[in-house]
């Protein structure tokens, strides 16, 4: 098989293991499933209607194509390339629908994954090749692939660069690879070379944090969207299952409710236009809290690895800001 990635390129895969897991209807499904939730209202209305490919089945394979291309172990390429496979319909917008959960943290998909890959084909898929599902479900076994914030991961890495490739016009493919270049895996860590490179990808998640995973505009699509799956949810014009399937099924499945349903209707209005709702901390609709995001990066100083923020102490207290939650009061107008 040879895949096309658009953040890395051109890459040839051939494990048969890794094959059959890209080609069961688990993975398939992350196709329908949109990176960061429902891009209509903080990209543009329009969002939906480009070739362009936002989905966490790319950003899977991305992870996978990453940990592949810095010699991770086959197992943690396996990790990576499973590791969203229990995502809901609008990724994270799930974490507002459901009233026992919190958005500041956006745990469900972490919580549910065990429970949900087990009721895949994936574990008999892995033990038919001779891998252990234990293993390769627990990410302890793989720090390239996940570590605690603000330390780089490959999770991470992928996300921060793909949306800088589809969103930022500074950010073209060549940018992107000159910035890999600097990128190295030492001692199960993944380190700059240069103080300098850390510092530019430090600084881009930042933005990219405050633009769009933390934004006020990023708070509106997760408050929204999971405010109009909950109604619908308890309306029972869809089930809690349906939720895994894709975006559009769960929209077709609610859609035909609309024109009975003016408070349904007025729910959907909210999640696709950024024009009537502001923010308001003395008179608000709706209060919501947004997991907010940032690294660290170990990068090479005389010859040793250490953090960001200790060759620039200036980044510290800027760490702590940011890993605090983002509070937004929402008054739709």
């Amino acid at each position: 098989m040879q895949y096309h990635d658009r953040v890395y390129g051109e890459v040839a895969i051939a494990d048969p293991v890794v094959l059959e897991l890209i080609s069961d209807p688990a993975i398939q499904r992350l196709k329908g499933i949109d990176q960061a939730g429902y891009r209509p209202l903080w990209k543009s209305p329009d969002a939906y209607n480009t070739n362009e490919d936002f989905s966490r089945y790319s950003h899977s394979l991305g992870v996978f194509v990453l940990l592949r291309k810095y010699g991770a172990s086959l197992e943690e390429q396996i990790a990576g390339l499973l590791h969203d496979v229990s995502h809901s319909a609008f990724s994270h917008c799930i974490d507002y629908a459901l009233s026992h959960r919190s958005g500041a943290i956006q745990d469900h998909q972490d919580e549910y994954f065990l429970d949900y890959i087990q009721q895949t084909n994936i574990p008999n898929i892995l033990t038919k090749h001779g891998y252990d599902p234990t293993y390769i479900f627990d990410e302890k076994n793989f720090p390239l692939l996940e570590r605690p914030l603000p330390d780089l991961c490959a999770d991470r890495i992928d996300y921060a660069l793909r949306n800088a490739e589809a969103f930022e016009k500074d950010w073209p493919r060549e940018r992107i690879t000159e910035l890999l270049q600097k990128l190295v895996v030492r001692d199960s860590r993944w380190i700059f070379t240069d103080v300098r490179a850390a510092r530019v990808f430090a600084e881009l998640f930042r933005h990219l944090n405050n633009t769009y995973f933390a934004s006020f505009l990023g708070a509106v699509m997760l408050q929204t969207v999971g405010d109009y799956l909950a109604y619908a949810l308890d309306k029972k014009y869809i089930i809690y299952d349906d939720l895994y399937t894709t975006d559009q099924i769960v929209l077709g499945k609610i859609k035909p409710h609309h024109d009975d349903d003016k408070r349904l209707t007025e729910l959907f209005r909210r999640m696709n236009s950024r024009e009537h709702v502001v923010h308001d901390p003395h008179e608000y609709d709706r209060a919501v809290v947004c997991k907010s995001r940032i690294v660290d990066p170990y990068c090479m100083r005389d010859g040793i690895a250490v953090k960001l923020s200790d060759v620039e102490p200036a980044w510290l207290p800027i760490v702590r800001q940011e890993m605090e939650p983002k509070k937004y009061f929402l008054k739709f107008t």
